[in-house]
């Protein structure tokens, strides 16, 4: 049974894990907006795919909205491309992650790599599929 006591000492392990945890309100939305920005760019910054696949969406979502015969095919065009730029995203944050554990070669961190960049493969699949459905179905 969850008592105020116990939501104390959950409230209180929150902050001590992280200072941020405990901004609530506008506060909190700037400081995540703010995190998000920082988070493009460095993505931009560092990683060649990523800015790869954002010129690609920079030519294919004004292309979905020109070549879509609907609002539906429009989405769902879009929709496939920012997965796209979504799964990168999560893709270089594992490769961040794992690199900042260590930079030595060991098999889990080759696996974890390999499985994002699996993801990231799925993801511009997905666009490939939705694409030509929308374009030769």
């Amino acid at each position: 049974m969850q008592t105020p006591e116990n939501d104390t000492q959950q409230s209180k392990h929150l902050t001590d894990v992280s200072p941020f945890k405990g901004k609530t309100g506008i506060r909190r939305l700037m400081n995540a907006f703010g995190y998000s920005l920082q988070g493009f760019s460095a993505a931009f910054k560092h990683e060649d795919a990523f800015r790869q696949e954002v010129f690609l969406a920079l030519v294919l979502i004004p292309l979905a909205i020109y070549l879509g015969d609907d609002r539906v095919e429009q989405a769902l065009m879009i929709a496939s491309v920012l997965l796209v730029l979504i799964v990168e995203l999560l893709n270089s944050a594992i490769e961040a992650a794992v690199d900042h554990t260590s930079i030595e070669r060991h098999p889990l961190a080759k696996q974890a790599k390999d499985i994002g960049s699996a993801a990231v493969f799925i993801a511009l699949t997905i666009v490939a599929v939705v694409w030509g459905l929308m374009l030769l179905g």
